[in-house]
């Protein structure tokens, strides 16, 4: 075990499989719903907080990163080449980089002497490309325009991998997140042989780059990914997140099968506001997980608006309880 451990220490130990000495981290795995602080606020939460004041008033351990802000822009959706091309000139800017290493630059004194945990969102190579044609089209898209979803998915590469230079140049995030939501509660939205197509080729080139850098890659994906786990882990993604228990993830289980696997979330959310029986009932099932190692606890997506501010601070109390005991 180790001792005298940051926020980030403890953090990173947690990801690597190490359990600290005191608690494992209260991190808030998936910030807010903005319908969830309206309604706080009408019941007390002071307004107009900044993200680092919320978490110190949550006594939370502090989580920052550029997540999903630093992705191409979609000026508009496209039906063939010839529109991409036309929207290209406007995505992928590597003038918006500023933006990036000046908020990296800013957070790096706290980030170097532990206080914060860092992390770098990305759009992924499903979500992109179906941001770009739309829901419908983009699964006609696989099939009526393969040279096309081929050309953006390398454009995104190329994109990433430039803005990731630039951030290491600055500093080492602790874990990047791929947003994709390739899956829905019943399963994923698409098949094993066009992701070995159209996404593994993409995943493989990233990860090497990432890895050299020693950075564990996480993807966010909504619904029940429990079919594609197989397919990310030979793609080389280290772990996971929501984990939506509605979607019939069932994390226990999944550590049972993948023991390497790491994960982030999978608390039951509708657990939230039915009082401190259900919590903890909750927090029960998954004590296992907070104590395997490889796991970050946390909501299986945003604390929707039906949670109140006296429900969500319960829960804070008994997270913190159980952050604690998952070390005894």
């Amino acid at each position: 075990m180790s001792e005298n451990l940051t926020a980030r220490e403890r953090f990173l130990d947690v990801l690597d499989g190490k359990m600290p000495n005191d608690k494992i981290p209260m991190i808030e795995t998936a910030i807010w719903w903005d319908q969830t602080l309206r309604r706080w606020e009408s019941e007390g939460l002071p307004a107009g907080m900044t993200l680092e004041q919320s978490f110190q008033y949550f006594g939370l351990d502090e989580m920052h990163g550029i997540t999903n802000y630093n992705t191409p822009a979609v000026p508009g959706r496209i039906k063939n080449d010839d529109d991409y091309e036309r929207l290209k000139k406007d995505m992928y800017r590597d003038s918006e980089f500023e933006y990036y290493t000046n908020y990296i630059n800013k957070l790096k004194p706290r980030h170097d002497n532990g206080e914060v945990v860092f992390s770098v969102g990305l759009f992924g190579f499903f979500w992109h490309p179906r941001s770009l044609f739309g829901i419908e089209p983009h699964f006609y898209a696989f099939y009526e325009y393969p040279e096309l979803m081929h050309k953006i998915n390398q454009d995104l590469l190329a994109f990433n991998i430039r803005l990731l230079k630039k951030i290491f140049k600055i500093d080492k995030p602790d874990f990047i997140v791929v947003s994709e939501d390739m899956s829905y509660n019943g399963g994923p939205m698409i098949s094993k042989d066009f992701f070995d197509k159209f996404i593994m080729p993409y995943y493989l080139v990233l990860i090497e780059f990432v890895k050299k850098h020693g950075v564990k890659m996480i993807m966010d994906s909504d619904g029940d990914i429990t079919a594609m786990i197989p397919w990310i882990q030979d793609a080389g993604i280290d772990g996971i997140s929501p984990l939506e228990r509605q979607a019939g993830v069932d994390i226990v289980k999944l550590r049972e099968e993948y023991p390497e696997l790491i994960m982030l979330g999978g608390y039951d959310k509708m657990a939230m506001n039915k009082g401190e029986d259900a919590i903890r009932a909750e927090f029960e099932r998954i004590l296992p997980l907070m104590r395997s190692g490889r796991y970050i606890p946390g909501p299986d997506h945003q604390t929707p608006p039906g949670v109140s501010l006296e429900d969500y601070k319960l829960y804070i109390k008994i997270f913190k309880e159980y952050c604690e005991k998952a070390v005894k």
